[in-house]
C-alpha cells in the first residue's frame, strides 16, 4: 500500500466524541468552510448548505433529538443541509418553472454533495489536528430538527459534524476485512461463517478499549434491534421529505 500523509491520516481516522472547551479559531471556520465550498459537486448544481450552530438553546435541542450528550456540548457544531431551496429561488425568479427539482434523482444528488463536502471537511479538519464526528443522530426526530433549525421547503439536513480539540484518545476501531467491501467485476455474496475471525477481532477491541468497554461483535450488532422492526421518529424520515416537496416522484 502506498503511504503519504493524507492517505496515513485517512487509515487512522478515530471518531472523536469529547472536546476540549475551546472554539475553532476564525482561521480554523474559514479553512473547514473552503474546504466544504470545494467539494466536487453533481452536475455543478452545488446543492448543499452549512449552518454553523452557535447558538446555546439550539445546541441544547440538537443533543436532545440526538439523545447523545456530547452533541453540542463542546467545539463547534455544524449541520450539513440538503439545499435545492436555492436552486429552486433562482430559477423561480429567472421565470422558470420547478423543472426536476421535486424528482428524487436531484434529492439524491443533493444528498451526494452534502455528504462529499462532510467527509472532505472531516479529512481537513484532521489534517490541521482537530478532531471530529459524524452525527446522523441529529435526524433520530426529522420533523422536530426541521423546526429547530428552521428551514425553508426544497432543504433537508442530512449529517450534523461537531469539530474541536480531541481530549480522548480513542483506539482505533478494526474495520471489514478488505475482500468483504472490495469485489473485482462482480458481487461476492457474504458468508457469516467468513467473518469468524473478524468477529473475534471486534470482541477484542471491545473487551480492551479505555472506555464503555463490552462483550460485543460485528455480526451480533447488525443481528441485534439496531436493524430491528421496532417503530422509531426516524420513520418519518419520507413523510418529513415530501412535506418539504422533496423526492414527490
Amino acid at each position: 500500500m502506498i503511504k503519504n500523509a493524507i492517505v496515513n491520516q485517512q487509515i487512522i481516522h478515530k471518531t472523536i466524541r469529547a472536546f476540549k472547551k475551546q472554539k475553532l479559531t476564525v482561521e480554523q471556520l474559514n479553512t473547514l468552510a473552503e474546504v466544504a465550498r470545494h467539494t466536487s459537486s453533481s452536475m455543478f448544481m452545488q446543492q448543499f448548505s452549512i449552518l454553523h450552530i452557535t447558538d446555546e438553546k439550539k445546541r441544547a435541542q440538537i443533543r436532545e433529538i440526538s439523545g447523545q450528550k456530547y452533541v453540542g456540548a463542546d467545539g463547534d457544531l455544524f449541520i450539513f443541509i440538503v439545499d435545492l431551496h436555492r436552486n429552486q429561488s433562482i430559477r423561480r425568479q429567472l421565470g422558470k418553472d420547478d423543472g426536476r427539482l421535486h424528482q428524487t434523482d436531484i434529492f439524491l444528488q443533493g444528498v451526494e454533495d452534502t455528504v462529499l463536502a462532510v467527509q472532505n471537511t472531516v479529512n481537513a479538519a484532521e489534517s490541521m489536528g482537530l478532531g471530529a464526528v459524524i452525527l446522523g443522530s441529529v435526524n433520530n426526530s426529522p420533523k422536530e430538527l426541521l423546526t429547530v433549525l428552521n428551514l425553508p421547503e426544497m432543504t433537508f439536513p442530512i449529517l450534523g459534524l461537531q469539530v474541536g480539540i480531541a481530549d480522548q484518545k480513542p483506539q482505533l476501531k478494526p474495520r471489514l476485512p478488505l475482500e468483504s467491501v472490495f469485489f473485482e467485476n462482480e458481487y461476492h455474496k457474504i458468508n457469516v461463517a467468513d467473518l469468524k475471525e473478524y468477529d473475534e477481532t471486534v470482541q477484542t477491541y471491545y473487551d480492551l478499549r479505555d472506555s464503555n468497554r463490552r462483550i460485543d461483535s460485528f455480526t451480533k450488532q447488525v443481528s441485534s434491534k439496531k436493524l430491528g422492526t421496532k417503530e422509531t421518529k426516524r420513520d418519518e424520515l419520507l413523510e418529513t421529505l415530501h412535506s418539504q416537496g422533496l423526492c414527490l416522484k
